[in-house]
């Protein structure tokens, strides 16, 4: 082979490797833009149904104040939580969503909080970012991979999943069991854009999904001065520690790469509460991990737990 043939090669393989790396960097600040004091505002509404009869519920508004911080900011991983803040006084934890480059193992919700494990094939998730969202007590939610794209002066990434239902129904419907969600999160001058197509869907063992409903939703995240925000700020760094602790017990479970099903109930009471109160008493990684097996579903569930 000649010289300049294997020079224009080397330029080649060269020029592609600084091109991914360009498109990884921008991946990055598009995630990490993401992070600040945001005001948001919260809109649902349905806009079909198959079915003549369906009554369509009502519209979904709120507001908000949210901090979002960056808790690992790696080459490969940026997580960041989120905290609420209520009434300018009191501050919730809220979910948190893990990036991830070119991962391949995989938690896809399937129904009645059983979510199965996949690993992808590398070349399916080549250049590509999981999203991986969280619960307040950091157990799964849904997740997700694409591309970001950035083009035109857009900056992007859209994915299509299932999840559980959204908190704002999962507590007052029982008509829908699946949430597949048509996910878009766009980068804005102003903050960024959760914009949603989702579909209400009924599953059953061995039938097909039926669709009862599909709905459109924006969440606008308009950036404002981080000191409205402070409050979340000094929340967090008195119980950073503490949900460092769950997250590596929740590793250990996530790490075992198997499908998981989570009891709906203790003792009834939810997962999130018995967190507030190992939360309260600063528990370590030990009583955090013990907690999180009692609700671990598997073919003994003991009598006082509830929710398969």
């Amino acid at each position: 082979m000649k010289k300049s043939v294997i020079f224009a090669s080397l330029a080649f393989g060269l020029a592609f490797v600084m091109q991914a790396q360009e498109k990884k960097e921008l991946d990055r600040k598009a995630i990490k833009d993401m992070c600040g004091c945001f005001e948001i505002t919260f809109k649902y509404t349905e806009t079909f149904a198959p079915e003549i009869d369906y009554e369509k519920k009502l519209d979904y508004t709120a507001k908000a104040l949210e901090l979002a911080i960056p808790i690992v900011d790696e080459e490969n991983k940026i997580s960041l939580q989120h905290l609420l803040v209520v009434h300018d006084t009191v501050v919730i934890k809220h979910w948190r969503q893990d990036w991830l480059y070119e991962n391949q193992n995989m938690f896809y919700y399937d129904k009645d909080n059983n979510w199965t494990f996949q690993k992808l094939p590398a070349d399916a998730v080549k250049g590509q970012w999981t999203q991986k969202v969280y619960q307040v007590d950091d157990s799964p939610r849904y997740s997700g991979s694409a591309t970001w794209v950035h083009y035109d002066g857009k900056h992007y990434w859209e994915n299509e999943t299932d999840s559980p239902l959204p908190r704002r129904e999962y507590s007052k419907r029982r008509d829908y069991n699946v949430m597949k969600r048509g996910n878009r999160q766009e980068i804005t001058s102003y903050g960024w854009i959760h914009e949603q197509d989702n579909d209400k869907i009924i599953r059953k063992d061995g039938q097909s999904d039926v669709l009862l409903a599909q709905e459109k939703g924006m969440n606008i995240y308009t950036k404002v001065a981080d000191d409205k925000c402070k409050i979340a700020q000094d929340w967090w760094n008195q119980h950073k520690d503490f949900w460092a602790k769950a997250r590596a017990s929740w590793e250990q479970v996530y790490d075992r790469n198997t499908n998981l099903t989570l009891l709906k109930q203790v003792d009834e009471t939810p997962l999130f509460m018995h967190f507030y109160t190992l939360e309260e008493a600063n528990a370590g990684q030990e009583q955090i991990s013990q907690l999180i097996n009692t609700f671990i579903a598997d073919k003994k569930v003991s009598k006082n737990a509830e929710g398969k």
